[in-house]
């Protein structure tokens, strides 16, 4: 018994834990509980799970990554971690049914985005596959079990690890690293390959596929064709690419993976799913200020020694770089509300930020021309409060489900629904943007370009 919840049943067993469902009595909700096994319970196994509580509890605000609400030790000295109370469904649904290809692109784009956020905090989660992506009640995929989870930092080829092999990258399962950026790469493209294909990248259907037999197909690295007349050839290229036999022709960041997939979305026609990164390098989102403003403001160099080179990457091949949604680092607690609050409420528009690469596509290309069939911002205005530029216009006419597209002079890019927008300047900064209506992944003509200039200090 745990004090405070009270049992119902099992949900299920691994090799180290249990997982059943409790009803926590205060507040009254119904949650899933990790428990250590008895047998298994060693100080390096309490370690390990004291580690993952930690690195849960760290990334948990991100709306990717299965929340976890406590960590204790049950009576008889057993670790727990209480979490949110997600399905596993997904990692059962591609075995029996074929999942649709916009689906899985979604899945791809937040799974990847919790990934990288992962990454820029400087923890590698080691175990990407798909029986550890959870769905809420809501139907937002999340990302759980960082039971192997290690720091970027402190990886050693040498250090013995769990693995699933059919999700491993070769130079994993070849013990030439426990573990890198472009290892979760592969991982994360077998991951929605798998998704795609109704098996995992490297199984054979009716044939053998013992852990010799795979690891003998991973490390010679000949991507299968797959059996789906709806899979574009872009997305093959997208998932042969991330799984090369050589890290370095893979996509160097899951982030450029992600831009990868949404590049594919764009072409299919269908609606970018954000990316859910914290861009804590330049910029972040204040959610929920008085007027609900969207206001964009510098912010301070990450600590020392946590990786951040790959945040500023430039666009793949002339394509644009496209959106990415940004949760502040300052207040988990503030992005964890705006994260749930985004699935329950209609019309609240999560903050967006990108950067937006030249030459693009010419998919790309007509989708940022502008439709004359949508309205057009005609009147924007700027006003001075201290050192923050707020712009503001009429409404010209938006539909439900319509956003504004703001684009700052500098590239940067937010979504919103909100007809205003704040941006925090240093004194003697010249702040420029221009306004779109973004409708059903269309954009509208732009307004005129608006300028103000922060007076000198």
């Amino acid at each position: 018994m745990l004090p405070g919840f009270s049992h119902v049943r099992l949900l299920g067993s691994g090799g180290f834990a249990d997982v059943f469902l409790y009803e926590q009595n205060m507040p009254r909700r119904q949650v899933a509980v990790k428990v250590m096994l008895a047998d298994v319970v060693t100080e390096h196994v309490r370690q390990m799970f004291q580690v993952e509580a930690n690195l849960m509890a760290q990334l948990s605000s991100h709306p990717g990554i299965l929340t976890v609400y406590q960590a204790s030790i049950s009576a008889d000295g057993r670790p727990y971690l209480v979490m949110e109370l997600c399905s596993s469904q997904l990692a059962g649904r591609y075995r029996v049914e074929r999942i649709p290809v916009a689906e899985v692109l979604r899945v791809g784009v937040q799974i990847g985005s919790a990934v990288e956020t992962a990454h820029r905090s400087g923890v590698l989660h080691r175990d990407i596959k798909p029986s550890n992506i959870l769905t809420t009640v809501y139907g937002h995929p999340v990302l759980s079990d960082f039971g192997i989870a290690s720091s970027l930092g402190t990886v050693e080829s040498t250090e013995v690890v769990g693995m699933s092999i059919p999700w491993s990258a070769p130079e994993v399962l070849l013990d030439e690293t426990a573990g890198t950026v472009t290892s979760e790469v592969w991982s994360l493209a077998a991951t929605i390959y798998t998704l795609l294909a109704g098996r995992s990248p490297f199984e054979v259907l009716d044939g053998a596929n013992g852990s010799s037999e795979l690891i003998g197909r991973i490390t010679r690295a000949r991507l299968p064709g797959m059996d789906r007349d709806d899979v574009p050839a872009s997305l093959m290229s997208v998932l042969a690419r991330a799984m090369s036999r050589d890290p370095g022709k893979r996509q160097q960041s899951v982030l450029e993976l992600v831009r990868d997939l949404q590049r594919v979305e764009a072409e299919l026609g269908l609606v970018t799913t954000q990316a859910d990164v914290a861009m804590d390098d330049w910029a972040l989102a204040s959610i929920g200020d008085p007027g609900d403003r969207t206001i964009v403001r510098a912010v301070s160099p990450r600590a020392p020694g946590v990786p951040g080179t790959r945040r500023r990457r430039r666009a793949v091949d002339g394509a644009p770089v496209p959106v990415e949604s940004v949760a502040s680092p300052i207040s988990s607690t503030a992005a964890r509300t705006a994260s749930r609050t985004r699935l329950l409420a209609v019309g609240l528009v999560v903050v967006a930020l990108a950067v937006i690469g030249l030459g693009a596509t010419a998919t790309i290309l007509a989708i940022q021309g502008g439709d004359r069939d949508l309205p057009r911002v005609a009147n924007v205005e700027a006003a001075l409060d201290g050192t923050t530029v707020v712009f503001s216009w009429d409404d010209p006419g938006l539909a439900a489900g319509d956003s504004y597209q703001v684009v700052l002079a500098d590239g940067r890019e937010t979504f919103q629904r909100s007809a205003e927008f704040a941006a925090a300047a240093a004194p003697g900064d010249r702040v420029c943007i221009t306004v779109r209506v973004a409708r059903e992944g269309r954009l509208g003509p732009a307004s005129d370009e608006k300028c103000a200039e922060v007076s000198g200090g």
